[in-house]
């Protein structure tokens, strides 16, 4: 199976890139976000997810192979195939799924293309049981979260308890889950044991920049 691919972008089309390997040149699907980054003539280096079939062998390209690993398990999702998948990828970085997972945001999942509320609601509910894949697709960022979920240690567990609460207080202030969250996440960064307080105050100066 082909897992990564690294050669120059030959063309970029609406949904797909061909990349030239030592001559070859490979087709891959990937999300517009990923092709945007994209331009012909220049070096490309892709993650690579192939998927065989009986009627046909495509090939999905990512930026990272976090978004690779997540590409994956949201296929282990019922209901959910690869073009679902790929439209998440699109809206959603894997921090940004787990968050939304964990916080069984419905609303944040259902953005993507194709994603009615119904998919979505079983992707929050499937994907709780798999924190430690989350964490495995994520690096750092959802290990941190999935040992706070487990209980791992009294710090982490209550940083992330402020993160949620600081959460919840911007959504009761009329700001959507998702811009909260991210709100809340670089207003986390470099800070020790942030209060809620705290959080929610540099997330408003975040959300207000």
């Amino acid at each position: 199976m082909i897992g990564r691919l690294k050669g120059t972008v030959i063309a970029v089309g609406e949904d797909t890139v061909l990349i030239d390997v030592m001559g070859v040149g490979y087709e891959a699907y990937a999300a517009s976000r990923t092709l945007q980054r994209l331009a012909v003539g220049e070096a490309a280096t892709l993650s690579i997810e192939t998927i065989v079939r009986e009627d046909m062998i495509r090939l999905y390209g990512f930026e990272s192979e976090a978004e690779r690993q997540c590409f994956r398990l949201l296929q282990t999702v019922q209901g959910v195939g690869a073009k679902h998948a790929l439209n998440m990828l699109q809206i959603l970085r894997p921090d940004e799924l787990y968050d939304a997972v964990a916080a069984q945001d419905v609303t944040a999942l259902s953005r993507a293309h194709g994603v009615g509320k119904k998919i979505a609601q079983r992707i929050a509910t499937e994907l709780q049981s798999k924190v430690g894949a989350l964490a495995k697709a994520g690096g750092q960022g959802f290990a941190a979260a999935a040992r706070a979920k487990v209980g791992a240690n009294a710090p982490a567990d209550a940083a992330l308890a402020a993160k949620t609460d600081a959460v919840s207080a911007l959504a009761n202030l009329g700001y959507e889950g998702l811009d909260a969250r991210r709100a809340v996440a670089l207003a986390a960064e470099g800070i020790d044991s942030p209060g809620v307080e705290t959080l929610i105050k540099a997330a408003l100066k975040q959300l207000a920049a």
